[in-house]
């Protein structure tokens, strides 16, 4: 960077860790594209959450100041505070502020904001939306799309406790010696009212949904009716696949029972009775809460005021009291006094009683507050597993605001480190139709339906990829940093170890990435796919082609999709037998 900037950019994010992530990256590419230094950005939901530790403070609550400043010292100019001048002016509210929209282009600050900063030497920016500066810039912004890679993958490291603990419990799946798979289910409430889907659940649920989803309307952030069809919404696609729908999926691949499956995201809508159904599929299925001790969790909070309330008075006290009061009441008889008005509390676990009551939603409580910033680092945590994960799967791809979400970071993360990693897109569209296609005999799934569900899902490796440039590229870069910030090797003739997942090189040709690596990165290591596992006999051996849920011991009658025990137990020696040749 320029040593002589124009002024200072400071900024304040609001949202979730995906929105705080590709905020970052915009802001960065703003104070290089208006040659300003940027401030330390402050995230809105530590500074607001009372009793957290003072040992991390906004932007290092969650990732490394140090690592940060250092990795951008070739782009950006980067301090941790405003000058103390500069410092007083903003407490009392005399900086220009800037509320700007979530897809801003970059003629919007080079004309608007730029200015106003070079006037006032300092202006402050607030994002809301998730990001700051489109996603998608003119062919002669090319470098600073690559900015936005070199500070997404490379600038923002977590904070070294939230490295460890990510460490140890990628240390604990891999113990058993076996690929692990990553799921995240994408199944906020927040998501769910976007896009209509409340009829999926039952009872409050239901309830929960419509009222978020008359909240968005009322305030524009949704154009639509209050009532959709949800059925009609699953069918094209518009509805997350719910977890039972994804554990059909990956059984119908060929995974086993056994398989490890490491559920992620800072909520599942529904809590844990969503993800019944897949427990009763796959027996290993964990999630951090599972892998983790409630002192290594503590000690990733840092040491937090105790916010319980204060102790009651001492019974004897309190007896003293109440006869004290009888004697001074007055002549007896004397009716007893009413009691005392039961005071409002609403169990976020149980019946949410405010949405009988009120069109908004209580006031967040100091716990709760607390509660959204450790979500933070629950996600932070689940972000690094999935990112490394041997396989991954998201059960949705869109968040609250109809934008990509944490899982469309992750698949973009793992595109960008590893292009050869096994990353399923299913088309929600098709997956749909094929769960439907045995919903009333689960247990007689035959060949034929096999074979189109493992189609399916291989065929999203490579073609999942190309949509994704598509759809979700154009609301967010980091969900798709292709052909920007990849570049073909000179000698790219690897080969994948499992010919049913694409090369680096397969995926490179297809999405058209023609810029020549460095020399200095032939000599590297070749990317290549962790998964070991070798599928391609299994969607064309027909000694496999009956049931993949049914017990041992078991026969299911009905026709050609009958399965004997003998059947089943070669379905399981060919799976031993790939393990052997693994």
């Amino acid at each position: 960077p320029s040593s002589q900037t124009n002024a200072f950019i400071f900024v304040r994010i609001q949202g979730g860790f995906h929105d705080i992530r590709n905020s970052i990256c915009d802001v960065v590419v703003v104070a290089r594209l208006l040659n300003a230094t940027l401030v330390m950005p402050e995230i809105l939901s530590t500074t607001s959450s009372k009793g957290i530790s003072s040992q991390f403070k906004s932007f290092a609550y969650l990732y490394n100041e140090d690592q940060f400043v250092l990795s951008l010292a070739k782009d950006v100019k980067v301090v941790r505070t405003l000058p103390k001048d500069l410092k007083g002016a903003r407490r009392k509210k005399e900086i220009p502020v800037f509320r700007v929209p979530y897809s801003a282009s970059p003629t919007y600050y080079l004309l608007r904001v730029l200015p106003v900063l070079k006037k006032h030497s300092v202006v402050e920016i607030v994002i809301s939306e998730g990001g700051c500066l489109q996603p998608i810039l003119p062919p002669h912004f090319e470098e600073y799309q690559r900015l936005r890679c070199r500070v997404a993958f490379h600038a923002l490291r977590f904070r070294q406790e939230v490295q460890d603990l990510s460490a140890r419990i990628l240390q604990r799946l891999r113990a058993p010696g076996r690929p692990f798979i990553a799921f995240d289910p994408g199944m906020t409430r927040e998501a769910l009212a976007y896009h209509g889907c409340a009829e999926l659940f039952q009872d409050v649920h239901t309830e929960l949904i419509q009222h978020k989803r008359s909240w968005m309307i009322k305030r524009g952030f949704v154009k639509g009716r209050l009532s959709v069809n949800s059925a009609a919404a699953r069918l094209k696609g518009s509805c997350p696949l719910m977890p039972e729908e994804i554990g059909i999926l990956l059984r119908a691949y060929g995974y086993t029972k056994d398989a490890i499956i490491y559920v992620s995201g800072g909520e599942v809508f529904g809590g844990q009775r969503t993800l019944i159904a897949l427990h009763a599929m796959f027996e290993n299925v964990v999630d951090r809460t599972s892998l983790s001790t409630p002192w290594e969790l503590s000690r990733l909070y840092g040491q937090e005021v105790n916010l319980v309330n204060a102790p009651p008075a001492h019974p004897f006290t309190e007896e003293v009291k109440k006869r004290a009061a009888w004697k001074n009441a007055g002549p007896r008889p004397r009716p007893l006094p009413p009691p005392p008005a039961r005071p409002k509390s609403y169990n976020i676990e149980g019946w949410w009683g405010w949405v009988a009551e009120s069109d908004n939603e209580p006031d967040s409580t100091v716990m709760e507050l607390r509660t959204n910033a450790h979500k933070l680092l629950w996600e932070a945590i689940d972000y690094a597993v999935c990112v490394e994960a041997d396989v991954f799967i998201p059960g949705f791809d869109r968040d609250g605001k109809g934008h990509p979400n944490f899982a469309s970071l992750v698949m973009g993360h793992r595109l960008y480190q590893s292009a050869a990693s096994k990353t399923f897109r299913p088309d929600r569209k098709e997956a749909v139709k094929l769960v439907d296609e045995i919903r009333n005999h689960t247990y007689q799934a035959n060949h034929t339906w096999l074979t189109s569900v493992r189609r399916h899902l291989r065929k999203t490796l490579l073609d999942g990829i190309i949509e994704a440039s598509n759809n979700s590229k154009p609301l967010s870069f980091l969900s798709h940093p292709v052909p920007e910030c990849s570049c073909s090797r000179h000698n790219a003739n690897e080969v994948s170890n499992n010919s049913s997942v694409p090369s680096a090189s397969q995926i490179w040709t297809a999405l058209g990435v023609s810029h020549q690596c460095p020399a200095w990165m032939d000599a590297g290591p070749v990317s290549q796919t962790k998964d070991k596992e070798n599928e391609d006999d299994l969607a064309d051996d027909d000694s496999i082609s009956g049931l993949f849920f049914a017990p041992s011991g078991v026969n299911q009658g009905g026709g050609e999709a009958e399965v004997s025990t003998k059947e089943e137990n070669q379905f399981e020696d060919q799976d031993e037998l790939e393990g052997g040749e693994r």
